[in-house]
């Protein structure tokens, strides 16, 4: 019969498992926890068995012993106790299972028993492990400022500092996405010195502050800073030997290697971290399922990314390659519906989740001929402004050249085009950068200049096959043979170079109708009606619409 721990002999076994969990030494400090199980009956064998078997990735042992622990705790009276095994339990249920709602009724339980207790360190990690939870799943960056805060608060208090720096990188994250950039960063920057520089002795809390501050860099694109903090994170998760962190840290390179244009290396990575998270903790590989749709994507293998995004449907960043994807297949309305739906459930709160989402939908729109939001852009340049890495400027004046552009504003277009290309290539962003010169490629044959077009799409045409973006160089050659055809005849295009709808409005404009008349023969807005006649102008490299009329009927088009 197991008997409470009052021999000398079970003090000294759970001193020693102790230790070994101090030192990192997880299988160790399992098999003295297996041993002292076998001659007590007490929760803290049980929690200490349960802390080492997470190290291990041992998810059955995990659980039944973190519930053994809580039971054991619950009987003796201990509520402390019970609520600090109940706060793992939570997480575990989400990480090793994901069950968010399993989760939030272990937290609930834990919150209860804590009531009326007098200040311990178990109120702040309620509070952090509850913001762990809502940035997890996607919940407003507002309100996990706000529970971050108290929990930092509660961890001075009582003296704890990993609560209390973990909190604090968990505020810095939250401030970063509601774009308070600068503010967000300082405490990110602090929260990791003091991880990295001893104040901090949880290894789980170590690993976590840094990850925030990596997932920071990610979400303004600073790619370079995430560089190194992935290095140092990747050193950190080989000394503590854990391996999910590891796993994680492999995510967080790929999307600096994707972004370099080191795609073969970004591949590799983020299988290697999908293979391992699949059965340590499911619930983490899904951000590198959504990383590697995103990279499928980019290699054209669109298939295969919709097959991806079906393992992670709920994520909300998925929906934004959704929206991606639909566009590369012309779906314009379906992207349009995605980048809607994304605003709709994205709090408000979330401004660089949302900014992103807006960049597609204008885009979307424009591909529909619908006029640009006016707030959608400003939604962009106020981001831009508050965030000062070159790639988020980059997008803003991606974004105010096609807006720019479709409204017949070519120079400006081509001013906001170029400067995005110059900070886009300073960063070391060949795939971004071939984007760009493609949009400007189109500004400029609007504006007549077919040299400096022409030159443009070679340079994104072969940054996109070095690449491998086997779509993206597709759409440039199509687009070259509509603008240039073969040599010397550009002025000789073919009905076929134009889309269906294009061929309609020339064969009305034909006929002279006016663009509102033509807008109430095709159901449409006036506005689409002069995209289109921008278009076709282009396309047919014509100065005006009585210039597309009489070639059109020399043709034999209408």
């Amino acid at each position: 019969m197991l008997r409470p721990m009052d021999t000398d002999e079970a003090r000294t076994l759970l001193a020693s498992a102790n230790e070994c969990l101090t030192r990192g030494e997880w299988q160790e400090a399992r098999q003295a926890f297996e041993a002292l199980r076998g001659l007590v009956e007490d929760p803290e064998a049980f929690e200490g068995l349960g802390v080492a078997a997470w190290w291990l990735d041992d998810a059955r042992t995990v659980f039944e012993a973190r519930e053994r622990a809580y039971g054991l705790y619950r009987r003796r009276g201990d509520r402390r106790g019970a609520a600090r095994v109940a706060m793992t339990i939570a997480m575990d249920s989400f990480h090793f299972r994901g069950q968010a709602a399993v989760a939030r009724g272990w937290q609930r339980r834990a919150a209860r028993l804590l009531e009326g207790l007098p200040g311990v360190p178990e109120h702040a990690w309620l509070r952090v492990w509850d913001c762990e939870l809502s940035l997890a799943t996607g919940q407003d960056a507002a309100r996990v400022r706000e529970v971050a805060a108290e929990a930092a608060a509660i961890g001075r208090s009582v003296g704890d500092a990993d609560a209390e720096m973990m909190a604090l990188a968990q505020e810095g994250l939250a401030l970063v996405m509601q774009g308070a950039v600068e503010d967000g960063m300082r405490q990110l920057d602090e929260a990791a010195t003091a991880a990295l520089s001893g104040d901090m002795l949880s290894p789980l809390a170590i690993g976590i502050s840094c990850c925030h501050l990596v997932t920071a860099c990610e979400i303004v694109r600073d790619f370079g800073r995430a560089a190194e903090w992935c290095d140092r994170m990747r050193d950190f998760s080989a000394r503590v030997r854990w391996s999910v962190l590891s796993s994680v840290c492999r995510t967080q390179h790929a999307a600096v290697l994707m972004w370099s244009g080191a795609w073969s290396e970004a591949e590799a990575e983020l299988e290697q971290a999908i293979r391992h998270l699949a059965g340590a903790r499911p619930s983490m590989q899904e951000q590198a399922l959504v990383q590697l749709a995103e990279l499928r994507r980019r290699q054209g293998r669109l298939d295969e990314a919709e097959a991806l995004l079906e393992r992670v449907d709920w994520h909300p960043h998925g929906r934004l390659v959704r929206a991606t994807i639909a566009l590369e297949r012309g779906k314009a309305g379906a992207a349009a519906d995605h980048a809607r739906r994304f605003l709709d459930q994205a709090p408000a709160a979330n401004r660089i989740d949302r900014a992103l989402a807006g960049e597609l939908l204008l885009r979307a729109e424009l591909a529909l001929g619908r006029a640009p939001s006016a707030r959608t852009l400003e939604a962009i340049q106020a981001l831009a402004a508050g965030v000062a890495t070159e790639p988020v400027r980059a997008s803003a004046r991606i974004a105010e050249g096609l807006t720019a552009a479709a409204t017949g504003q070519h120079e400006s277009a081509r001013a906001a085009f170029e400067e995005a290309i110059g900070l886009l290539a300073r960063c070391g962003a060949p795939y971004e950068t071939a984007r760009g010169r493609v949009d400007l490629a189109r500004c400029l044959l609007a504006l007549r200049h077919a040299d400096a077009a022409r030159t443009e799409l070679e340079r994104a045409a072969r940054a996109f096959e070095e690449l491998g973006a086997a779509n993206d160089a597709r759409g440039v050659r199509v687009l070259m043979d509509q603008a240039f055809g073969e040599p010397g005849t550009a002025r000789s295009a073919r009905p076929g170079r134009l889309s269906a709808r294009e061929v309609d409005v020339l064969r009305l404009l034909a006929d002279g109708l006016s663009n509102p008349q033509i807008a109430k023969r095709l159901v449409v807005s006036e506005f689409t009606v002069k995209r289109h006649v921008a278009n076709i102008l282009t396309k047919l490299d014509l100065p005006t619409r009585a210039a597309a009329a009489a070639h059109a009927a020399r043709e034999g088009w209408v």
